[in-house]
């Protein structure tokens, strides 16, 4: 059930920050894109794969995958955010 919980909460904030940048400026796009990774994806992302994959290899010490994973969505989106910040308006 958490599992299914962490992949749905990904993908409707997916679908939600699509409709909310739908057309906005690519500039606009990577900031709504890189503040949603940052703050929704990664968590709950994060969490949904290491489970998953804990569950695969029946070892539940495997779900600590969660703390490579979760840093590594959050550069991500800062990333994300930081290019949309910094990325020159082209008219």
């Amino acid at each position: 059930m958490a599992i299914g919980f962490g992949y749905l909460l990904s993908l409707l904030s997916l679908v939600t920050t699509y409709l909310l940048s739908k057309g906005k400026s690519i500039k606009r796009k990577y900031i709504y894109f890189g503040i949603m990774v940052m703050t929704v994806l990664a968590p709950f992302l994060s969490f949904a794969i290491g489970l998953t994959y804990a569950r695969i290899v029946e070892n539940g010490w495997a779900a600590l995958i969660i703390w490579y994973l979760f840093p590594l969505f959050f550069l991500l989106g800062l990333i994300l955010l930081l290019v949309g910040t910094f990325k020159k308006q082209v008219e």
